[in-house]
């Protein structure tokens, strides 16, 4: 990017692959996306309309979740975004202490700025707000498997409860009767309820008519929070329209393969998909790789021979059931820790071994792959479902990939049940 060239947008997402979902949400409404692994030490050196930083910061501390997004924070208004994002899921994933919350405080008061609005809806996922409760689907969101959640289970739908839970400002809501009236009526409702003395609102959306609604009244705003529904509107109101342009990438070749350490139900239902397709699969066991085994290189010495006949999957995806047994005897963070680093150390060595096509499940295993491969940025190319887009990234040059690695990170909830063999067809189409 040049010293002169501003972007408009600077983003930040508590996680990898929420990273990518909102990105890919900007670039299918005509912004050009590139998408940071953590807070850059330079300034960026690509052209771009908006920035996404992707923090690792869903579930660490709240302490430390707010200086990583005030960091982020400050290298966005160096390279002169107009517009702060801040990004969470659609799930709201969050637990009473944080981080939405405390963060939400956290840049509000850095922005000076008095109010914003929060809302995780993204019906193009079926993550719907209706009267500030959060549905999944058909059901509320503590009705939709989150409340199995290994880390940070849903137990509340309402998310004006949810959120007032985590800080000290007044939160309100912002229904679906205003928003149904569009913009003016949504810009009244701001300030009558700043007048009261509320910070932060709710938004309802029960469809992208709803997120196209409000979006004019959000464009004066130093500061969003939201999931990645919301950025669909938003490059209008910077005078940007759809194009193809803004998701191209270089051509894909090489290898393909898949690593998942989601346990969600969508990432079991792709798992299962995928195997009854008759493609090979491995399950990792973290029984195995607290006893010591070197269980990585089990994996990728299977998967070498088999590589050549198309995508392999590693897994680590469970039940609820098996996930709370194992979280039993190794404890929760430490079996999550684990797997992650074994994934992650999976996910290098088949790049290493001539995979140039990767698909990666799960936020947390996003993150723990991204840093293992040495990915800085990401560029953002074309949606494979809603949420999920294909990236371009060049991976650390000892892993030999100079030509560049196309990699997709998915979120857990994500996608249809045959995402895994989707993905690699969109990609060669």
């Amino acid at each position: 990017m040049s010293a002169t060239k501003k972007i408009l947008l600077g983003c930040i997402a508590d996680d990898f692959t929420g990273a990518t979902d909102l990105a890919n949400n900007l670039v299918r409404a005509g912004m050009r996306v590139v998408q940071t692994i953590g807070v850059p030490a330079e300034p960026l050196d690509a052209d771009a309309d908006a920035v996404v930083v992707a923090l690792k910061s869903r579930t660490i501390p709240a302490a430390e979740a707010v200086a990583q997004s005030l960091d982020a924070l400050r290298w966005l208004q160096a390279q002169g975004a107009q517009q702060i994002y801040f990004k969470y899921c659609s799930t709201f994933d969050s637990t009473a202490q944080g981080n939405i919350g405390p963060v939400t405080d956290a840049l509000m008061a850095a922005l000076n700025t008095s109010f914003t609005i929060a809302t995780p809806a993204f019906p193009d996922n079926k993550r719907t707000v209706f009267k500030g409760y959060l549905f999944a689907g058909d059901v509320l969101l503590n009705e939709s498997g989150m409340q199995n959640h290994p880390l940070t289970p849903m137990t509340d739908a309402n998310l004006v409860r949810v959120l007032q839970a985590q800080t000290k400002q007044r939160v309100g809501l912002i229904d679906h009767a205003v928003v149904a009236q569009g913009a003016d009526a949504v810009r009244a409702r701001i300030a009558a309820l700043q007048a009261e003395g509320v910070a932060i609102a709710i938004v309802d959306a029960v469809s992208n008519d709803d997120l196209l609604r409000m979006g004019p009244a959000l464009a004066e705003l130093p500061l969003l929070t939201a999931g990645s529904g919301v950025a669909i509107a938003l490059p209008a109101n910077f005078g940007l329209a759809p194009s193809s342009q803004a998701a191209s990438l270089p051509a894909a070749g090489g290898l393909q393969a898949i690593v998942s350490g989601s346990c969600s139900t969508a990432t079991n239902s792709q798992v299962l998909a995928f195997i009854q397709a008759g493609r090979p699969a491995l399950a990792i066991d973290p029984l195995r790789i607290a006893a010591g085994v070197d269980v990585a290189a089990e994996a990728l010495a299977w998967a070498q021979p088999l590589l050549k006949d198309g995508p392999v999957l590693i897994y680590s995806t469970a039940e609820p059931r098996d996930v709370r047994a194992i979280q039993g005897q190794l404890g929760v963070e430490e079996a999550g820790a684990m797997v992650e680093r074994t994934l992650a150390q999976i996910a290098r060595g088949l790049v290493a071994a001539g995979v140039r096509q990767l698909v990666v499940a799960g936020g947390e295993t996003s993150g723990a792959c991204v840093q293992a491969l040495g990915i800085a940025q990401m560029r953002i190319g074309g949606q494979i479902d809603p949420g999920v887009p294909w990236c371009h990234a060049l991976p650390d040059a000892a892993l030999g990939a100079a030509e560049g690695l196309h990699i997709t990170l998915k979120s857990g909830n994500f996608g249809t049940p045959d995402f895994f063999t989707k993905a690699f067809a969109a990609l060669a189409a």
